[in-house]
């Protein structure tokens, strides 16, 4: 699995999971202040994963990892490659001699790394990776909300019913 996966879907799977638990308690309530507290424990979750558990250094290890070893299978070990930091970022920076070629063709190869958004010689930042946890975490809670609602709803179309 790639380190993309292995960082994202945790963060999804707990947006959803608190979705669901918060719309199903804020649906059949009636209370949707749940909700928002649901949001804000995604987001938290998101936060806490990326720093305190480690999630963002085991990321940007194992996707340097992977950069470390193509370029020694391309034999260009006079290039370095690090994840663009403060705040880290999916950019790949690259460093080191190499031609106008070999520049181009290791932004084409590094660029298509799982994990890696783009690759660049310059030392421009991108979207932080923390952004993108809580964003990927609304998203996981949006579904879970959207799922609660399906249930809701069968709820209530089979609450109608009185044998």
């Amino acid at each position: 699995m790639s380190p993309f996966w292995t960082y994202f879907w945790p963060i999804f799977a707990f947006g959803l999971a608190l979705g669901l638990v918060g719309g199903i308690f804020g649906f059949r309530r009636k209370r949707q202040w749940i909700w928002a507290v649901a949001a804000v424990l995604a987001i938290g979750g998101a936060a806490a994963w990326h720093g305190p558990l480690g999630a963002a250094d085991r990321f940007a290890g194992a996707v340097e990892a992977s950069a470390r070893q193509t370029l020694v299978d391309y034999e260009m070990t006079q290039v370095a490659a690090h994840l663009h930091r403060a705040p880290l970022t999916r950019r790949l920076m690259l460093s080191g001699q190499a031609d106008d070629f070999q520049q181009s063709e290791l932004v084409r190869i590094l660029s298509d790394l799982p994990g890696v958004s783009s690759a660049t010689w310059s030392s421009s930042g991108g979207m932080p990776l923390l952004l993108e946890a809580g964003i990927v975490s609304v998203m996981g809670f949006l579904a879970g909300l959207l799922l609660a609602y399906l249930f809701e709803l069968r709820r209530r179309y089979n609450a109608q019913w009185k044998w």
